[in-house]
């Protein structure tokens, strides 16, 4: 287990919007070695995309169709060319020095994209 981050007040956390989407597409990032592009229906008409550095991990096509939870608020940036709208929560055992095991935070059954995580 790493060290706790220091606590934060409850005003900050709420600011932090998670929300449930779907993979609607899974790719390799084709600028990144460690990333994955994925496309995500996250409840708005036009969806949004995202990258994340889970390649080592997770096959792209095992992604489809899973719902996951994403931060949705965050601002978006442009990771190696592409545009990243947000994070995909994943939790990280690490097992040795330098070796680690990535999981993504999925839904327990289905529940409408876009739907709030409290």
């Amino acid at each position: 287990m790493t060290d706790p981050l220091p606590p934060i007040d409850f005003e900050h956390f709420s600011k932090i919007d998670l929300r449930v989407a779907t993979v609607r597409a899974c790719e390799p990032h084709p600028n990144a070695d460690k990333l994955l592009k994925v496309t995500l229906d996250d409840g708005t008409p036009e969806g949004r995309q995202v990258c994340a550095g889970i390649k080592a991990w997770y096959e792209p096509e095992s992604l489809v169709g899973k719902q996951v939870v994403i931060v949705a608020n965050l601002e978006p940036r442009k990771l190696r060319g592409e545009i990243s709208q947000g994070m995909i929560l994943a939790a990280s055992e690490i097992k040795g020095e330098e070796e680690r095991e990535v999981r993504v935070l999925a839904i327990d059954g289905e529940v409408p994209p876009g739907s709030r995580v409290s």
